[in-house]
């Protein structure tokens, strides 16, 4: 086991190297703790993890924290969130670097390459916090209905995804906020371009081929992508897309037609595609591909529709690839933010807002922990072999949490071992003098 060990000497001495803003009665404990603590949190998928730990350390020489997260001391919840307040999620950045090496490995690769070796990058935003009460500097803010102006936080994510597969893969995100000497709010094309000012560059090493609902299916996101060698798949509405609908009005479409067996029914998927349409209106508008795409059942009734606009060159031979890739768009929502928000991350959920960076660094934590999960899901076969026998992801955590809120393991090797035989090693229970 090695994976493991290495992310967490990783986090630490990341977290080690935020700006000090040790105070008080808190001066004595290492930032590095800071972080580690809000990180356990979420990689325990436990807001008790902490207040297990300090409970296991009234009665023992050390806790979990020590033994499995290599923290010195555990902070109180009030000190995490002062402390880590000032600090600006940025500082992350380097942990999700790793996550970008780590899906450079072979058993990645075969999880998330497509279109002959091409990377999915999903772009979408989602809000991870609302409150007429509560506010900082970065909060957007809008007016409801009943009056009243609402305080909220929202971010511009990207992450692998891959027809095929339930799992994801989050990178660093850009929060959406009002910028310095700005009086504009702040939103998602700005964030993306912001994105990608960061990003690009480094992420080309994964031959990104970037996705997007109808938001980012315009002229300055497609020509940002394209003009650094990407590719892109955005959905395209005719809605908003009036010019290029008007130009293949009438025109010639390339056909397409493939029987898909889908348990007892057989379905009909209908591919159309036009090559160099204009994406506006202007001599300046740069060209795409488009594509339609159609479900019908047997007796012709159509089930599901969507069309896109891409870089990709388009033929018989590729279009069903690209629209499956275009298809896998929707994991970022369904995979990533609903999976974050309703089965165990609570992204939604005020775990502290500050006054400057807190409700970002704790949300940009919490991803870091789904995307550890991932990663540790496909490459780490202790890992792999505690979660499936748990049987379900739930059951998992649970078991997490229920056996360090009684015991202290020595390593994560031994700690995962446990979870996968279902029994806690003689030595273990003898120096917890926990009854066998």
């Amino acid at each position: 086991m090695e994976l493991l060990p290495s992310l967490l000497e990783e986090l630490k001495a990341v977290c080690g190297r935020f700006p000090d803003t040790r105070q008080g009665r808190g001066g004595n404990i290492a930032m590095a703790d800071f972080g580690l603590s809000a990180f356990s949190m979420f990689f325990t998928q436990s807001e008790s993890f902490l207040a297990h730990q300090r409970a296991l350390e009234k009665g023992h020489s050390r806790t979990n924290c020590q033994t499995l997260f290599g923290m010195e001391y555990i902070p109180t919840d009030n000190y995490i969130r002062d402390n880590l307040d000032p600090v600006d999620p940025g500082r992350l950045q380097p942990l999700f670097n790793r996550m970008e090496a780590e899906l450079e490995k072979p058993a990645m690769k075969q999880a998330f390459r497509r279109l002959g070796g091409r990377t999915l990058i999903a772009w979408d935003g989602t809000e991870y916090f609302c409150s007429y009460k509560i506010n900082c500097p970065h909060c957007l803010t809008r007016k409801r209905s009943n009056g009243k102006t609402e305080n909220y936080h929202t971010m511009l994510s990207a992450t692998v995804v891959a027809p095929g597969t339930n799992r994801v893969v989050p990178l660093m995100p850009e929060f959406i906020a009002k910028q310095d000497g700005t009086e504009k709010q702040d939103c998602e094309r700005n964030a993306v371009k912001r994105w990608f000012d960061k990003h690009g560059a480094r992420v080309r090493s994964l031959n990104p081929v970037y996705l997007g609902d109808d938001l980012f299916a315009c002229q300055p996101v497609a020509a940002m992508v394209r003009d650094n060698g990407d590719d892109f798949i955005f959905t395209c509405k005719e809605t908003s897309h009036k010019a290029l609908y008007d130009f293949i009005e009438g025109a010639d479409k390339e056909r397409h037609e493939e029987k898909v067996r889908k348990r007892a029914i057989t379905e009909i998927f209908r591919y159309r595609w036009i090559e160099n349409v204009p994406l506006r209106d202007g001599k300046d508008a740069i060209t795409v591909n488009w594509i339609s795409f159609r479900i019908l059942d047997p007796k012709g009734k159509v089930k599901y529709t969507m069309a896109w606009v891409t870089s990709l060159p388009v033929s018989k031979d590729t279009v069903a690839g690209i629209v499956a890739c275009g298809r896998a768009r929707w994991k970022i929502e369904n995979e990533s933010f609903n999976v974050m928000k309703n089965h165990g991350y609570a992204l939604e959920h005020n775990f502290g807002h500050g006054k400057q960076f807190l409700a970002m660094i704790l949300a940009a934590f919490n991803l870091l922990a789904f995307a550890w999960h991932s990663v540790l899901d496909l490459l780490e076969p202790p890992w792999q072999a505690a979660r499936e026998a748990a049987a379900k992801r739930t059951r998992f955590f649970t078991h997490i949490v229920t056996l360090t809120a009684f015991v202290v393991f020595p390593s994560w090797h031994v700690f995962l071992k446990s979870l996968a035989t279902f029994e806690i090693p003689p030595d273990v229970l003898q120096n917890e003098k926990i009854p066998r």
